[in-house]
């Protein structure tokens, strides 16, 4: 067994041997022995720098909003206002709407941050009511660094809204947009000066048109965008993607402060009208009826069985008031006021806000079953009362 074992050894030393002679001698017989490999792809070469040119080119293929923006923010001011007087804030809560920007201690002067949209060329520019409200001093600074002292050409609280005039040269002026061609889903542009770090533009979309009902004014009929507005947006311009102005960024609702994606914004048309009074007469003139106003829900119209399921509820009417003394009555549900129609009390508020006095307003009305018109008399609507809290 032993000599077997002595005799295997041999052989396998000397059939190594012979493997090792061959693969120094004739590789090539070795290399064809070798199990084939499966094919790989060559490495990738590494990729040349983008060229500057391709850049450009492939930035001009994106949506980009650079031509909004040249076109509209030079026209985009920061606001500065300042007084002496202590304005007197509550927390924020559960609606943590956010707008008032004056800070520091009681008895000593106040500083507040804001912005504004220049709106035509004679130095009118358009901003919120409660950026300026009660300043002493107010300074308006241009994108371009020029900077002056603003006048209050008129305030109005019912839309909060103001009108500023500077007497500067050569001043950048913003287009005006069309809010019937605002569509949900729109892209938009904020423009100001949050947190007074500069100018600022941030973008989103229209989340929501006519918002009323917010608390935020007497006439609410917002624009709600997720673009970022923030301290220091009031007054400031809310674009199209043309770069014309289609809100005054006026509000935001947070609990931290800043922005959580629900801003809103005054559409345009209500911002011209409230100008144009504002540069006619020096205030804004409003009907009024002296009624208290609900938007009619499903449950109260099938509960007292009305024929009608659009409308405004009447749930109150000041005694001697212009309602008062045509007949209005509460539980009446107002239908159209001069022919046209009528669904909720924001619609109802605009009508009567559109009235001049003094004048007639021919009502339809729903008291029961029965439809009737009533002719209202239309006076001047009394100057808003101010409000605890200041929303942004």
């Amino acid at each position: 067994m032993r000599r077997l074992w002595l005799l295997f050894a041999q052989a396998v030393t000397v059939a190594l041997a012979v493997v090792v002679v061959l693969a120094a001698w004739k590789p090539q017989w070795w290399a064809s022995m070798r199990p084939r490999e499966f094919a790989t792809a060559p490495a990738p070469a590494l990729r040349a720098p983008v060229s500057a040119a391709a850049l450009a080119s492939h930035a001009g293929a994106t949506n980009s909003f650079a031509a909004a923006v040249r076109r509209a923010a030079p026209a985009v001011v920061s606001i500065t206002a300042s007084k002496t007087t202590l304005r007197r804030t509550t927390g924020g809560g559960a609606q943590a709407w956010q707008r008032d920007f004056f800070a520091g201690g009681r008895n000593q002067t106040q500083t507040g941050l804001g912005s504004g949209v220049l709106v035509s060329a004679d130095g009118y520019l358009l901003t919120n009511q409660h950026v300026v409200d009660g300043a002493d001093d107010i300074e308006v600074t241009l994108s371009d660094g020029r900077s002056a002292s603003a006048t209050v050409v008129g305030t109005d609280a019912d839309s909060d809204l103001a009108l500023l005039k500077v007497s500067l040269d050569n001043l950048p002026v913003i287009p005006f947009g069309d809010i019937r061609s605002v569509s949900v889903g729109d892209p938009v542009l904020a423009i100001g000066n949050p947190f007074n770090v500069g100018e600022t533009v941030t973008s989103g979309i229209v989340s929501a048109l006519d918002r009323n009902q917010l608390g935020l004014s007497t006439i609410e009929n917002f624009i709600q965008t997720d673009a970022a507005i923030n301290p220091g947006n009031s007054g400031g311009a809310l674009v199209d993607a043309e770069g014309r102005l289609v809100g005054i960024n006026t509000a935001i609702f947070s609990r931290s402060g800043g922005s959580m994606g629900i801003g809103f914004a005054i559409p345009v048309d209500i911002a011209r009208e409230v100008m144009d009074a504002l540069i006619r007469d020096g205030q804004v003139t409003r009907g009024w009826i002296g009624v208290q106003p609900r938007d009619l829900t499903p449950e109260f119209a099938d509960s007292f069985q009305l024929p009608v399921r659009e409308g405004v509820l009447v749930t109150g009417v000041l005694r001697d008031g212009p309602a008062a003394q045509a007949g209005l009555k509460p539980g009446d549900v107002v239908t159209a006021i001069g022919g046209v129609k009528i669904s909720n009390t924001a619609q109802l508020l605009r009508a009567v806000g559109a009235l001049k006095p003094p004048s007639s307003a021919v009502l339809a009305v729903q008291r029961g079953s029965d439809a009737m018109t009533l002719s209202v008399p239309v006076a001047r609507r009394p100057p808003a009362r101010p409000r605890d809290a200041d929303p942004n």
